[in-house]
């Protein structure tokens, strides 16, 4: 894919955001610090941006390149887990903070998990924005502190799967609370979450741990800050 291509692409996501009453030209200006008229010269396709000018449009708007690229396109140039032959499907073990990436580089996959087809399959899905280039599951383990703050619900050392196809902050459950992996201050952090006005209130288990909140930014929703839900967790013997 061209570089023409991932301006258009990004051009056109910008655009289906303003449509979509996510986002104004002004604001988008305002989070870049380019002049609105710079902005909306790209919007309506009379000049284009730096490679600097589109790197800080995808940070604004918690995007990466691969958000840009056509899904067959990413199939063939990314790395891929290899599929199973078998009853059993191929996860990602990877760091934490390499969850919230689209795509798992090669270069940052620990080792290789094994989940049965049948059980993810039957997992539901609930995708608020952006996420079908997303490799849909991927797993990390527990570090000390969200081990200590979400105790006795998750344990240090812990493997967790997260389904990064559910980023909706809605109960998968009725009257059980999801735990989620977030965004905090560009870390992965496993907490639960719920929005209040405008910010997301990140609460963790353990009573003796702060809450937090974190603040959406202006043409933002909660769902993306929201890496996926933990739907499995798995503990040595």
């Amino acid at each position: 894919m061209k570089f023409h291509s991932l301006q258009e692409n990004l051009r056109k996501a910008m655009v289906e955001r303003i449509d979509g009453g996510q986002l104004s030209g002004l604001g988008l200006a305002r989070l870049t610090g380019f002049k609105q008229a710079h902005i909306s010269n790209f919007l309506n396709r009379k000049r284009s941006l730096s490679v600097e000018g589109m790197d800080k449009v995808l940070a604004t708007q918690h995007m990466s390149v691969f958000d840009l690229l056509d899904p067959v396109e990413i199939n063939k140039r990314a790395t891929v887990l290899p599929p199973s032959p078998d009853e059993f499907e191929n996860v990602a073990l990877t760091d934490r903070n390499a969850a919230a990436e689209p795509r798992i580089a090669n270069q940052r996959v620990r080792h290789v998990l094994k989940f049965r087809k049948s059980f993810l399959h039957r997992l539901r899905p609930d995708i608020e924005g952006q996420r079908d280039s997303w490799e849909r599951f991927v797993a990390f383990e527990v570090d000390k502190y969200d081990g200590a703050s979400m105790n006795p619900r998750l344990q240090f050392g812990a493997t967790v799967l997260v389904d990064r196809h559910y980023n909706s902050l809605k109960p998968y459950r009725k009257g059980e609370q999801n735990i989620y992996a977030v965004r905090r201050r560009q870390v992965c952090a496993l907490t639960y979450a719920e929005q209040v006005e405008d910010r997301v209130l990140l609460r963790p288990h353990n009573r003796g741990f702060p809450a937090e909140f974190l603040t959406v930014e202006e043409g933002r929703s909660a769902a993306d800050y929201i890496i996926g839900r933990v739907c499995c967790v798995q503990t040595e013997p």
